[in-house]
């Protein structure tokens, strides 16, 4: 369902672009995470934009981005431009220190997922997309870089590249046509890099989509607690290939993460700097 902003103001306008989490897709979501190692990092994946599932007319916090407007979603905070042609998507971040929110239980676990992608919005067939996720469990924090060409399972990089908390990382996405393309993570801080080719995938890309995401991960048929990121976590260095052409988080769409009856994120973009608190 898209949201949008006109003179400060949060309007509902038509729900023909959404990208909901079909039944069909919940059912194959959880049988690739069954099917995966059973370790505890590798119980969680990624997915599409789900609807928040707000009535028409609900009138919410306005952004002050250069955006032209503003989504809330179940799981997705950042900002996405939806176009035309987008074959690379890029964005660096310090990792943030993940807590377990106010009044959250320590024994659970609770994560948040960093990640750079291009399809998932307005293009539901595929997503290729690659961050890293952060979760915290007992007062122990994992960090892992992950890959994923959407509706695949979430694949993990097991060697080549360690992430600590205040590593700053880069994540860069580039598709080579619409079947086929590579996921990057370069830890800045270690000088650590690992890439992922993917080739001959079945769900193809629309390239419609570029997007710059702090993500509440899925597993079990539903989402995960969502970890507490901090504020001003900052994605900078925020830019895509749209037909040949650099562009920037200018025109993008902002999105917001509303559970509950509480809008749980707070997003601003401007130029290649995205900034999402968790609140």
């Amino acid at each position: 369902m898209k949201f949008s902003t006109l003179a400060g103001s949060i309007l509902l306008s038509s729900v023909a672009l959404a990208a909901p989490l079909s039944e069909e897709n919940l059912a194959r979501r959880e049988a690739n995470r069954v099917a995966r190692r059973a370790r505890h990092h590798k119980q969680t994946h990624t997915n599409q934009r789900v609807d928040a599932g707000l009535d028409a007319g609900t009138d919410l916090a306005t952004t002050d981005s250069e955006t032209f407007a503003e989504v809330y979603s179940s799981n997705w905070a950042g900002a996405v431009l939806i176009g035309s042609g987008y074959t690379s998507v890029t964005g660096s971040f310090v990792v943030p220190s993940v807590t377990v929110p106010d009044g959250g239980d320590r024994t659970q676990q609770y994560c948040a997922a960093a990640w750079v992608g291009i399809d998932g919005d307005t293009c539901g067939t595929a997503i290729l997309q690659t961050g890293v996720n952060m979760c915290i469990q007992n007062g122990h924090i994992t960090n892992t870089a992950w890959y994923e060409w959407f509706p695949a399972a979430q694949e993990y990089w097991d060697s080549g590249i360690s992430i600590k908390t205040g590593d700053t990382v880069t994540a860069t996405v580039t598709a080579d046509g619409l079947t086929g393309g590579t996921a990057t993570v370069t830890n800045e801080s270690n000088g650590q890099s690992v890439s992922y080719t993917f080739s001959g995938q079945t769900a193809s890309l629309c390239e419609t989509n570029a997007e710059w995401i702090m993500e509440d991960l899925s597993g079990g048929g539903g989402l995960l607690n969502f970890a507490d990121f901090g504020s001003d976590f900052t994605i900078t260095g925020a830019t895509a290939i749209s037909n040949g052409a650099t562009v920037d988080t200018t025109g993008s769409t902002i999105m917001d993460i509303y559970q509950n009856n509480q809008v749980l994120t707070s997003t601003t973009a401007s130029g290649s700097t995205v900034v999402i608190s968790y609140q």
